[in-house]
């Protein structure tokens, strides 16, 4: 064999296996470096180069590095979506194909990562939009609320051009199942809106699974917030008809509803707009079955939260804003009575942006699915809840 023989099959060699490295990269080493990166930011310099050797493969690396996003954490899923981006672009810049079958499978599997998923169907849609249409009143009820929107929004489209049609009472069942299915506030509102419109009532918090009765105690002190990490008698056992030494003399537990559409629970209305206080908000869930949930809160105050008896989280900030769902914890409903309380502390601001006193929880499944207990009473009206709260 010739010197010249020799270097073309090392040549060739050094292609295939460098070829080959790039075509795998993105299903081992380089995503390894990628999903090893961390939130604050550490290993960033690493997986940029990851990135350059990922994006080296061809359209039948884009699933992979779809799938590589089950389990990653925030930052390093988006570096695996840039660059599953990042090869799409070249290969259709290139007119290659993509592997739509492979994608339309990835999308099915709904044990994939929601963000990821999304991007599937972003892809099928935008090579083939006729098959991504069809697949879209499909999703009404999946897992991924980014999915799930289109086949909402198809079916609020539908219950529009049906009223405008005259045909009223069907817009009437379209709309329901469009609020059945819809997760996203701005749907959730259109859709309500729309079947008030239609003389539909329709109850919110139900629809939510909102909590809206609670039983309250208070105020202790939390003076120099020294209330947040005190324990006061609430946390070492909760008895309804137990009398306590607070803040400012004593105090016993009374009852405290809301009608609030978003579960609002108001603690001024108990207790007035006072400063560097403590109080604690509790209620009683009955759980069809034992059962994985989220607990969902939103509260602009410091916050403790137990179930059961066991603190689940706790935050120990002031007026940083309130939305829905702003914590998603994950807990285990046993089967029967669950207890929850919530410690809910006021600091000393004065500012009118810090008066409020307030928070919402709701009970549902990963999905943001109402999970509704057994022994949820009717959603009061303002009337009723006012009545309750002053006898």
């Amino acid at each position: 064999m010739t010197i010249f023989k020799t270097i073309s099959i090392l040549t060739l060699s050094s292609v295939l296996t460098n070829s080959l490295f790039a075509k795998e990269a993105p299903y081992s080493e380089a995503i390894e470096v990628i999903k090893a990166v961390q939130n604050e930011g550490e290993g960033n310099e690493a997986a940029a180069a990851a990135w350059k050797q990922i994006i080296q493969g061809d359209a039948t690396s884009v699933v992979p590095v779809l799938e590589a996003m089950n389990g990653s954490n925030g930052l390093a899923s988006n570096w695996l979506i840039s660059a599953a981006q990042a090869i799409v672009d070249r290969e259709l810049t290139n007119g290659n194909a993509l592997p739509l079958e492979q994608l339309g499978a990835f999308l099915m599997d709904t044990r994939q990562e929601a963000r990821a998923r999304r991007l599937a169907f972003e892809l099928i849609q935008r090579v083939d939009p006729e098959t991504a249409q069809q697949l879209v009143p499909g999703m009404i009820n999946d897992p991924s609320n980014a999915l799930r929107r289109d086949a909402v929004a198809g079916l609020l489209d539908e219950a529009e051009a049906m009223v405008e049609a005259e045909k009223k009472p069907a817009a009437s069942i379209v709309y329901r199942q469009a609020l059945g299915a819809a997760r996203d506030i701005d749907q959730v509102e259109s859709a309500s809106k729309a079947l008030q419109e239609l003389g539909q009532k329709v109850d919110l918090p139900k629809h939510f699974g909102f909590l809206m009765h609670w039983s309250v105690v208070g105020p202790f002190d939390n003076t120099e917030r020294k209330g947040f990490d005190t324990v006061f008698p609430p946390e070492e056992g909760v008895d309804l008809t137990g009398e306590y030494d607070g803040k400012a003399g004593k105090v016993s537990w009374s009852r405290l509803a809301t009608s609030d559409n978003y579960g609002m629970v108001d603690v001024n209305k108990a207790y007035g707009p006072l400063k560097e206080v403590t109080a604690y908000a509790f209620t009683e869930y009955e759980s069809p079955s034992d059962q994985p949930a989220q607990l969902r809160l939103g509260c602009k105050n410091a916050w403790k939260i137990w179930l059961n008896g066991e603190l689940v989280f706790a935050r120990d900030e002031y007026h940083r804003g309130i939305r829905i769902d702003q914590y998603q914890l994950p807990v285990n409903l046993q089967k029967g009575k669950n207890t929850l309380l919530v410690k809910l502390c006021q600091n000393e601001q004065e500012e009118d942006w810090t008066v409020q006193w307030q928070f919402q929880l709701r009970v549902c499944d990963a999905t943001g699915t109402a999970l509704l207990a057994t022994n949820r009473l009717p959603t009061p009206t303002s009337r009723q809840a006012r009545a309750r709260n002053e006898s």
